[in-house]
C-alpha cells in the first residue's frame, strides 16, 4: 500500500513537470497500476474467505435449528401416539364399567413397576380416599390381573395374578365347562410362554383347550364370574387325566397402565 501510494504521487508529480518525457510517465502509472493489482488479489481473496466462513457459520446455526425442529415434532409424535394408547385403554376401562352391574368401580392408572418384581406387584394412585379397599379386585380389559394387597390414602399395591412367590395369595378359579366343571387355584405363571398355571383340581375330568376360566368366588375373597383366560393345554396327566391347566391369561400383565378396581357392593 505504501508502495502503490509512492508510486501514485510520484506519477501525480512527473505528470505536473512539463519536461517530464511522456514514456516516464507512462512507465510511472504501468508500475502504479501494477503495485494496485498486487494489494488487490490477496486483498479479494482474504474477503472472499470471510464470506465463505461467514456462510459456513450461517448453515452451521441453521442446521442446528432445523435439527431442533425435527426433535420437537419427534418428540411431539411419541407423546402423540402415547395419548391416543392411553385413550384407548381408558376406553376399554369404560366399557368395561358398563358391564360389571352389581360392583363398585374405581379407574386408577399404574404409578410406578419395579424390575425386580416386573411379575408380582405394581403401584396404583387410587387409595382409602377413593374407596379402595384390601383384597379387591384389579381388572383390565375385562380380564383379571390380580387384587390389592396393600391401601394407603393416595395410593394402593396391587398383587398380580402372575405373583408365584411363596407368600402369594391363591386365586380360587372354576373352568367354565357344562359338562364338568373344574375348580382349582392359580398355582403358577410360567414366563417363558407366558402362561398362567391351574393346580389343586377338584374333578379328574378331561379338559378342552380354548375353555373359558373365571373366577370361582370360593373363599369369598374374589367375587365370581371374572374372566381370567382361556385354556391352551394340560400337564402332567396320567390316563386321560388332568394334573395341571395351562391357561393363557386375558389381560397382558406385562403391560398395564390402567386398571379397574371392583368390589362387591
Amino acid at each position: 500500500m505504501v508502495l502503490s501510494i509512492g508510486l501514485i504521487g510520484g506519477t501525480a508529480a512527473i505528470r505536473d513537470k512539463k519536461g517530464t518525457p511522456t514514456f516516464i510517465q507512462m512507465i510511472g502509472n504501468d508500475v502504479a497500476g501494477l503495485g494496485q493489482r498486487i494489494v488487490s488479489v490477496p486483498a479479494n481473496g482474504v474477503e472472499k474467505i470471510f464470506g465463505s466462513t461467514k456462510d459456513l457459520i450461517n448453515t452451521y446455526h441453521e442446521n442446528n435449528y432445523l435439527k431442533s425442529k425435527v426433535q420437537k415434532v419427534q418428540a411431539t409424535d411419541v407423546r402423540n401416539h402415547a395419548l391416543n394408547k392411553e385413550n384407548q385403554q381408558l376406553k376399554q376401562q369404560l366399557d368395561l364399567n358398563k358391564t360389571l352391574t352389581g360392583y363398585t368401580k374405581v379407574n386408577a392408572a399404574v404409578m410406578s413397576r419395579t424390575p425386580s418384581n416386573w411379575q408380582q406387584q405394581l403401584i396404583i394412585n387410587k387409595g382409602s380416599m377413593a374407596g379402595i379397599k384390601k383384597n379387591m379386585s384389579v381388572i383390565v380389559n375385562k380380564g383379571l390381573v390380580g387384587r390389592i394387597s396393600e391401601v394407603n390414602k393416595t395410593n394402593s399395591k396391587v398383587e398380580l395374578i402372575t405373583d408365584s412367590g411363596d407368600s402369594a395369595s391363591s386365586f380360587a378359579v372354576q373352568v367354565d365347562d357344562k359338562k364338568t366343571p373344574v375348580s382349582g387355584l392359580i398355582s403358577g405363571y410360567n414366563n417363558a410362554k407366558n402362561e398362567l398355571e391351574m393346580g389343586s383340581l377338584t374333578s379328574k375330568g378331561k379338559i378342552k383347550r380354548g375353555s373359558k376360566v373365571m373366577t370361582s368366588g370360593l373363599g369369598g375373597v374374589t367375587p365370581q364370574g371374572l374372566f381370567v383366560g382361556t385354556v391352551t393345554g394340560v400337564s402332567g396327566t396320567a390316563n386321560g387325566i388332568s394334573e395341571q391347566i395351562n391357561i393363557k391369561p386375558a389381560a397382558d400383565t406385562r403391560n398395564i397402565d390402567v386398571v379397574t378396581v371392583v368390589g362387591k357392593d
